[in-house]
């Protein structure tokens, strides 16, 4: 019997002495709270501009989208005006020919009437004589 109460006196003072108190843990805790309410409040800060920051690329992203469609049609508007420049230039390019052609038919046609014209003042003078 004296074996099992100082068996008992033994195990009571081990638990006595390893329990740990209502302040005690606040004591422990209280700093461990600080600290995690401080973390997540800074979690929460980077989660709102993440969000911005996600929200801010996605706009981005669609106006990139939005300027490669334009860049795009602008490359075609482009294209279709230097096919109209070259036509254009073509076209003046055999009209410049024609005229080119039509001042050569007009210069010798100018010469053939001088010639004629000075046949004819040839042709007055000796009738004019006769």
């Amino acid at each position: 019997m004296k074996k099992a109460l100082l068996l008992l006196i033994v195990t009571l003072f081990l638990f006595s002495l390893g329990c740990a108190t209502k302040d005690y843990v606040k004591q422990q805790i209280d700093p461990l709270v600080d600290r995690i309410s401080k973390l997540e409040s800074r979690v929460s800060a980077i989660e709102s501009r993440l969000n911005d920051l996600e929200g801010k690329t996605k706009s981005l992203s669609s106006g990139v989208e939005d300027a490669k469609k334009m860049a795009s049609d602008a490359k075609k508007l482009a294209e279709e005006a230097k096919k109209i420049a070259q036509d254009c230039c073509g076209k003046a390019d055999a009209a410049m020919k024609r005229a080119e052609e039509a001042a050569k038919r007009a210069e010798e046609a100018a010469k053939r009437a001088e010639e004629a014209a000075g046949k004819a003042v040839k042709a007055f003078e000796l009738k004019q004589k006769k």
